[in-house]
């Protein structure tokens, strides 16, 4: 790769590292600028580095909110030991299904994410007291670790956010804490798609270790403008995530 490229790529991963930190969708920067810069490389390993890149910014994030805010562990522990399971899964299954037939589904998930956070403006702002039941818990460790990181690593986009909306909506927690939890849950998707990667040798470990470490760098500020700044900082942050996420593939589908 060309000097230019290799700098523009580390520059793009500081601002996804950033961007996941603060809401999740920082792979809507990240992956592709791997794809543009590196054209020469095989999809699958733009994938691979990019998870590479992130597990490094979103674990440092996740140590960064375990400090400063209240991620709710009891729920976030087990569901991340799942997460790394069925991230693998979808990852394992990723070349066999089609983006296309995704992608507007997609679409109108992420639709559906802005319009709640649009219409409740309430919500995530401060912690809502809700009824911790049994189904409830369940559902707060099941969706993310489950549903959630299947689709992470089969797919990808909007990961981060659809776990924040998750335990926004389920626990009744601010955005801040909700996106401690995001945090957790997402170090162990990447986790678990990026050993099947690995085993299959699609990283590109040279680039995808400067990557990262310019993805701890862009998930620590991030991480600390979230905390200092507040819920609301937060929600400003995931409308415009989610509205990007659906131009990019909207723009994808139909261009």
């Amino acid at each position: 790769m060309d000097v230019e490229h290799v700098v523009l790529l580390l520059l793009a991963a500081v601002a996804a590292g950033w961007v996941d930190a603060v809401v999740g969708g920082g792979g809507l920067i990240q992956l592709p600028a791997l794809m543009l810069l590196n054209p020469g490389a095989p999809v699958a390993s733009a994938l691979a580095t990019n998870k590479l890149a992130s597990i490094a910014g979103t674990s440092s994030a996740a140590v960064a909110y375990l400090r400063k805010a209240k991620p709710d562990l009891p729920v976030a522990l087990p569901g991340a030991g799942v997460a790394v399971v069925c991230a693998a899964a979808g990852a394992l299954c990723a070349a066999a299904i089609s983006s296309a037939v995704l992608k507007p589904i997609i679409m109108v998930v992420l639709l559906a994410v802005a319009a709640i956070v649009v219409l409740k403006p309430d919500l995530g702002r401060v912690p809502q007291l809700v009824l911790r039941t049994r189904r409830r818990t369940a559902a707060a460790v099941l969706i993310p670790g489950v549903v959630i990181a299947f689709y992470d690593g089969l797919v990808g986009p909007g990961t981060g956010t659809f776990l924040v909306l998750t335990f926004t909506t389920l626990l009744g927690t601010d955005f801040v804490n909700a996106s401690a939890n995001a945090k957790i849950i997402n170090t162990a998707t990447n986790l678990g798609a990026l050993l099947v990667f690995a085993t299959q040798g699609h990283v590109l470990w040279a680039i995808g270790l400067a990557m990262a470490a310019c993805n701890i760098v862009g998930a620590l500020a991030g991480a600390r403008m979230a905390i200092n700044r507040g819920a609301g900082f937060v929600r400003i942050v995931l409308l415009v995530v989610v509205l990007a996420l659906v131009v990019k593939l909207g723009y994808e589908q139909f261009a």
